[in-house]
């Protein structure tokens, strides 16, 4: 067969980004998918190139979190959020951003070999 090695290309998938605002940090649902729906998960920060990663990982892992639920699995939640005030301090300490006005939105990166999703705050879009 010709087409041996080909996978299908899922359009509902959509491109992954994170948005910070004042409320929280959120995941559209492309991330969720392109990961597989994790129930955990690890948030990696390198605060000198300013970059976040959201990596796949188990119960066990050091400094996991929960991600994605069964329940939310079962249901195809459409965004996950993380409302934690150290998380956004963290982020407003590496970035200089000012939270209080307006929000920002950063396109992630897909990184099949590593399971993880990576954000350049460097590259993030003021949300009006």
């Amino acid at each position: 067969m010709m087409l041996n090695g080909f996978k299908s290309f899922n359009f509902n998938e959509g491109a992954p980004y994170v948005s910070v605002t004042k409320n929280g940090v959120t995941f559209n649902r492309s991330v969720i998918m392109k990961l597989n729906y994790p129930e955990y998960v690890c948030l990696l920060i390198n605060a000198e190139t300013k970059q976040i990663a959201v990596q796949v990982s188990t119960k066990e892992t050091e400094n996991s979190t929960v991600f994605c639920t069964p329940e939310k699995r079962i249901s195809k939640v459409l965004s996950v959020r993380w409302n934690g005030r150290d998380l956004l301090n963290t982020l407003k300490d590496i970035t200089g951003w000012e939270l209080s006005n307006y929000g920002y939105r950063i396109e992630g990166k897909y990184l099949q070999e590593d399971n993880a999703v990576l954000f350049d705050l460097n590259l993030a879009t003021p949300l009006y």
